[in-house]
């Protein structure tokens, strides 16, 4: 490219000579490394530049320098063109032409990073922070090492539910940086829901003044044990939304926004009455409502989790147009092709009741409400599809008929799947029983409160999104693979980023390597993983840690084997054996052994002298 187009950001070193092992640790795996042969190492300093050869580059580069300026407290100062000593080149253009792809190659003199387009040489950067230390004490030299790599799925995504819990627009972007450290390229923006309406919509500011506040929300585990009577809500302003969404596209993430319906609309509901089928009827908060909803009755945003009959009414015109209405300004502000309604768990208990409904149903010669439910979602799509985007929603879409050009995200295990693959439809592959964030990562007595299910880190990476029952004609319509952190139990942002890591690594490698998976070298890199996510100043589970102790008795015997295994690399597990706490200097298990007598078994996982994880308990009586 011609030199006006480069652009130099300047990079400083902390003094340091040690080099960086840490390019043996990557997440997700390459799909090719190779170790060059040659003695020196490159190493930052103040006189390394980065040159960006194309005005599309320079995020990429100003992501970097803001990363060493973040991570290692480095300033800019500037240095005359030429008199550098070694240079960091972005460059567009190598030999794949899969989007997203790269090659990075590292020298004494230069690191060099080629994309197939801009979103390739931002990837290849993510790799490059990774060739660097989780210290900031230690040397940013990066020995001499070329990687090819390429992702196998266009979309890799993750959902955020912000809808039962808010979050700030600050730990939105913190997220987004999360994802982009993970080469995953889709924010699924969960923003409306029963519990809240969470997105400014300028023509109905009804939407937020009242929808985005519930009076009070359950207390514990559903059905709960009470009201915290806490006013609870939140919003993002559009001025916000668009931030976010520039804050997103500089780090090659797109936002696909979240209007759910006709399902979980008692926050929209609570704000307009005439979307319900029963305007006049109060809304139902099951065993604890809040005293002031006790008080005022009528419509209400949902206090309590799950399932509710209020939806919006399929055949009142007037909530097609509202709904248009929304939709216009969400399109107007997200550049994402697809936009996604939901169109999960919708009761058809009020539709039955419903005179409108019923009337709709009859005029159109529908078969029954579930085909009166693929006629809203199909109205809608119609609408979607001549703003030139593209509808996606729950497997439920399926029901009574898939709209036409419809993306299914399939959640209730495989089958929605499968059966929208058959029908040549796009798919993203989204089961709960592997993906599902909001379930525990641990057992129960050892994790903070969840909603229920048990996915382990192993379980995750065990995934495979592509079905085997697929022909592969069908099987190129899974265009991707996304994991969910549904919140009616993660209220903050610290409980947010535990519940994700480390399980959003392993999400991550599926939705990117194309490689036959290995468990044993995966927990190998999450090694280092962990050390960044410390860094990074991210909270991620220890879970993976903590000692699964396997009791086997013989009575006649009169012993108990005990043998212990966790889902982490090579792990260094004490153990006691009289009650005690276990310490690094307690008894090394290196194998399976016998116990003759009761007693109280207490093991931990250790890491460089200090305990990882939580400690197990299991009592042996003989």
């Amino acid at each position: 490219m011609k030199s006006a187009f480069h652009f130099f950001s300047v990079l400083v070193l902390v003094t340091c000579t040690q080099i960086a092992v840490a390019q043996y640790s990557i997440l997700p795996k390459p799909g090719r490394i190779t170790e060059l042969n040659s003695a020196d190492s490159f190493r930052i300093s103040a006189q390394t530049a980065v040159l960006a050869s194309h005005p599309s580059l320079q995020s990429s580069a100003d992501f970097l320098n803001s990363y060493l300026q973040k991570q290692f407290s480095l300033a800019r100062p500037k240095i005359k063109k030429g008199k550098q000593i070694n240079t960091i080149s972005l460059a567009l253009g190598n030999a794949s032409t899969v989007s997203g792809a790269y090659t990075l190659e590292t020298g004494a003199r230069e690191v060099k990073i080629s994309g197939t387009d801009a979103a390739g040489v931002f990837y290849g950067i993510q790799t490059l922070i990774q060739l660097l230390p989780a210290d900031s004490n230690t040397s940013l030299a990066i020995a001499p090492v070329q990687i090819e790599d390429a992702p196998r799925f266009q979309y890799r995504g993750m959902m955020l539910d912000v809808s039962r819990h808010f979050f700030s627009a600050d730990f939105i972007k913190k997220y987004i940086d999360l994802l982009a450290l993970h080469k995953m390229n889709r924010l699924h923006w969960h923003l409306t829901d029963d519990h809240g309406w969470r997105i400014e919509i300028k023509k109905y500011p009804q939407l937020t003044a009242v929808g985005a506040w519930r009076n009070g929300t359950i207390i514990g585990n559903y059905p709960g044990s009470g009201n915290t009577n806490q006013r609870y809500g939140g919003f993002y302003t559009q001025a916000e939304v668009k931030d976010i969404i520039q804050y997103a596209e500089k780090r090659h993430v797109t936002i696909v926004p979240e209007i759910e319906m006709p399902g979980h609309a008692s926050a929209a509901i609570a704000a307009f009455p005439y979307l319900s089928c029963f305007p006049n009827e109060a809304t139902h908060i099951n065993k604890y409502p809040s005293d002031l909803t006790k008080v005022k009755g009528g419509k209400q945003v949902q206090e309590t989790w799950g399932v509710h009959n209020d939806v919006y009414c399929a055949g009142n015109d007037s909530v097609f147009r509202m709904m248009e209405d929304v939709l216009t300004e969400v399109i107007n502000l997200f550049p994402s092709s697809y936009i996604h309604i939901g169109g999960d768990e919708c009761p058809k208990e009020n539709w039955k009741k419903c005179p409108r409904c019923q009337q709709r149903i009859k005029d159109l010669k529908l078969k029954d409400e579930h085909e009166l439910q693929s006629y809203f979602v199909q109205r809608i799509e119609k609408f979607i599809n001549s703003k030139g985007r593209i509808l996606i929603g729950w497997d439920e879409i399926l029901e009574g008929g898939l709209a036409p050009n419809a993306v299914v995200m399939s959640w209730r295990g495989e089958a929605g799947g499968i059966e929208a693959a058959k029908q040549r439809h796009d798919v993203i592959m989204t089961p709960n029983s592997y993906v599902y964030f909001d379930y525990f990562q641990g057992k129960a007595a050892l994790e903070p409160m969840a909603i229920g299910g048990y996915l382990t880190l192993q379980k995750v990476y065990s995934y495979e999104p592509i079905p085997s029952v697929l022909t592969a004609e069908e099987a190129k319509h899974i265009k991707g693979v996304q994991a969910n952190v549904w919140t009616e139990y993660i209220a903050s942002s610290d409980k947010v980023e535990y519940m994700s890591l480390p399980r959003m690594a392993a999400i991550a490698e599926i939705a990117w390597t194309s490689q036959p998976k290995d468990w044993s070298d995966f927990t190998r890199r999450l090694e280092t993983q962990h050390n960044r996510y410390a860094f990074w100043n991210y909270t991620a589970a220890q879970s993976a840690y903590n000692v699964k102790q396997s009791i086997q008795i013989d009575s006649d015997a009169g012993r108990a084997t005990v043998s212990f295994s966790t889902e982490s690399f090579e792990p260094e597990i004490h153990f006691t054996l009289d009650g005690s706490e276990p310490s690094a200097k307690s008894t090394l298990y290196k194998k399976a052994f016998d116990v003759r007598r009761s007693v109280t078994v207490k093991a931990a996982s250790f890491r460089n002298g200090k305990q990882v994880g939580k400690t197990t308990i299991q009592q042996i009586i003989l």
